[in-house]
């Protein structure tokens, strides 16, 4: 990226600067800025570095000591720091005791600490500038820039060598003078990531400094970036659920919010199979509910579509229900995807399945009647089976008490106690695990253990519920503003329990650019900043898997994304999915047990190196988020993307491509 250089202006002429560059250093020595100026400026979404050397500082104001002069730079830059500065750069000669405290304020609020060294004076040899780098590094630099003046090519050439010995994510290396010019962009090649431009040729801070027209047209020519606001449509995860309990509550229900998608009609039409009456009145539905209780049902079929989820959900459901043994179906990559452990934990509370194949797939037969009581479980296989489980087991006339060992998507394990308790069903829940899982403060991945106490004789009572935005339909373009320019996303919440929200962390570890105003439920907006490599256990968000997966390609350095093997048994190998497209649009990536890794290289660098995602003929392999993560890959290669079948992404997220249109 191109970091503009801000000097010599006032609080005004930097916001409408910002308006207009991608990324800026506002030189805090060379500006005067009022402290809550300062504050104002810094709070901006843009990328910024907050720069203050002492020696400019002592320059400007001769009277004042090298210790007054520290201090001042120091007060600037923690406040630029707490405001929301993104970088914060120190030179190698500023004291220690003040480089120390300015490091310690940026770890301490998640900003990039940057040790630069400039010799205006010429270029050492390699080995003295390694010792540098080396030095910066061993003190806590996060980013080493180093800068000198070349009077040759082979003195740029040296420099730039740097990048052969040290990740690029962590270095920002050129040359000043007419002989380094060209090293200034070389080094986004090398995976800088970013350079400085000056804002005009007049406003050159250094010899041979590009202005920031002139290195933009260069490094992007004509590409555009996307810029767009946009509604993310309603969770399917919290709408099947709430559809489920609206239909065996007594009473009428409206649920608001809605977004009809494949999964939801599914749903809805199993709602009506069990006999509840409901109404679509745009966004909203209203159902009236059947007072379900044990026995209350005697059904001999029911269809499930293409959902995973609502089948699984209904598995433990309908020996409650129904008295007699009911066959459930389904449609298209549901026929295909075995309910992996679903015999050997239904068996555990009395309930059989019989299947005509050998690993459980759809069509099957379940029938009970369901044991209650104590059980220890695997939660190995994920957690729509025991979503189904928790929503059967209050209506049973016995007290059960569920310990659900190495539990996987926990989150939606929450989820559905948070829509039942909406309609007036409760169920205790206690997390356990070790000294990790203690000291993290509840760190779901860190649990092994969770023991649900569930109390008999309940019913479900209709309640009016709104359906927050979904998370997992969000992730696609929060990904595509962070690497392709910026998106704001309306209709979510930040407090919410979806697993797939952990895309917001992922991002932020990345070092994408994030910001909400308005609240948890105000608009969200994600744009473009420097990305590096990150590291993720997916375990409890698979489906983050693809679209993340796009992410890394284009964030420096091996990111590592562990929970590969929660993929096997999605609409598609998904695992496979993956691998098979990065491999044909030349990403280097490998599976290490069950570890996904990822060689990603900036989106200037793949711009510069000609090495942008391949376009051409790709499969979904029908898997709607395969779909989605295949269209946002497509803005950084070379060319179309064209799928053959798209129509499945109508599973989750029938309106994707009219929003995708709109970046």
């Amino acid at each position: 990226m191109i970091c503009t250089v801000i000097q010599n202006k006032t609080a005004a002429q930097i916001e409408e600067i910002l308006q207009h560059v991608e990324m800026a250093e506002i030189r805090l020595d060379r500006c005067s800025l009022t402290d809550s100026e300062t504050e104002t400026c810094f709070e901006s979404d843009v990328p910024l570095v907050a720069t203050c050397r002492v020696s400019e500082v002592m320059a400007s104001d001769p009277s004042l000591s090298e210790i007054k002069a520290a201090s001042l730079c120091e007060e600037r830059l923690c406040r630029a720091i707490k405001a929301g500065a993104r970088y914060v750069d120190v030179e190698v000669e500023a004291p220690k005791y003040m480089s120390k405290r300015v490091r310690s304020c940026a770890q301490e609020n998640g900003t990039v600490f940057i040790k630069s060294f400039h010799d205006f004076s010429g270029t050492g040899s390699r080995e003295e500038l390694k010792s540098v780098v080396e030095k910066c590094l061993h003190i806590g630099a996060d980013i080493v820039k180093i800068v000198t003046t070349a009077r040759t090519a082979d003195e740029a050439e040296r420099v730039l060598s740097l990048y052969d010995e040290f990740a690029p994510e962590n270095l920002i290396a050129f040359s000043m003078g007419d002989a380094g010019r060209e090293s200034r962009m070389q080094c986004l090649a090398k995976g800088a990531p970013y350079t400085y431009a000056a804002l005009t040729e007049e406003d050159a801070a250094a010899p041979g400094q590009w202005s920031a027209a002139e290195m933009s047209s260069a490094l992007y020519g004509g590409r555009r970036f996307i810029d767009a606001t946009l509604t993310i449509p309603s969770s399917k995860s919290f709408a099947q659920r709430a559809i489920i309990a609206a239909a065996l509550a007594s009473g009428v229900s409206r649920l608001s919010g809605y977004s009809a998608c494949g999964d939801n009609e599914s749903a809805i039409s199993v709602a009506r199979s069990l006999g509840a009456e409901v109404r679509e009145d745009g966004s909203c539905l209203e159902i009236k509910g059947i007072a379900a209780e044990p026995g209350c049902l005697e059904i001999n079929s029911l269809h499930t579509g293409e959902s995973g989820l609502l089948t699984r959900l209904m598995i433990p459901l309908l020996p409650v229900l129904s008295t007699s043994p009911v066959r459930i179906t389904g449609d298209r990559t549901l026929l295909g995807r075995p309910m992996k452990g679903a015999g050997e934990m239904m068996s555990c509370f009395g309930i059989s399945l019989e299947s005509e194949s050998d690993d459980c797939r759809i069509p099957l037969t379940v029938s009970g009647p369901v044991r209650t009581g104590q059980t220890e479980i695997s939660g190995k296989h994920g957690s729509q089976l025991i979503s189904g489980l928790l929503m059967s087991l209050p209506l049973a006339g016995k007290y059960s008490k569920i310990t659900v060992k190495d539990p996987k998507s926990i989150p939606y394990m929450f989820i559905t106690l948070d829509v039942m308790k909406k309609f007036g069903v409760k169920a205790g829940s206690e997390m356990q695990g070790g000294n990790d899982f203690m000291e993290s403060g509840g760190d779901w991945s860190l649990c092994d253990e969770i023991i649900f106490k569930i109390r008999p004789g309940q019913r479900y009572r209709a309640a009016d519920f709104a359906i927050e935005g979904d998370w997992s339909s969000a992730a696609n373009f929060l990904v595509a503003g962070a690497v392709f320019g910026k998106v704001t996303l309306e209709g979510l919440d930040t407090t919410s329990l979806q697993a797939d929200l952990s895309v917001m962390d992922i991002l932020m570890e990345a070092g994408a650019s994030l910001s909400q105003t308005g609240g948890n439920t105000g608009p969200v907006t994600v744009q473009r900043a420097p990305l590096t490599a990150f590291t993720v256990d997916a375990s409890n968000c698979p489906d983050l898997f693809p679209i993340i997966s796009v992410l890394a390609a284009f964030c420096q350095g091996t990111s590592r994304i562990s929970g590969v093997g929660r993929l096997a048994h999605k609409e598609s190998d998904r695992g496979k999915a993956i691998l098979d497209m990065l491999h044909r649009m030349g990403v280097e990536a490998r599976t290490d047990g069950d570890v996904l890794e990822i060689e990603g290289h900036s989106l200037t660098s793949r711009l510069l190196e000609g090495r942008l995602l391949k376009g051409g003929r790709y499969t979904s392999c029908h898997d709607h988020r395969m779909v989605m993560a295949l269209k946002v890959a497509e803005l950084g290669a070379d060319g179309p993307v064209v799928i053959d079948d798209t129509e499945c992404v109508a599973k989750s997220f029938p309106t994707f491509f009219e929003l995708f249109g709109k970046l």
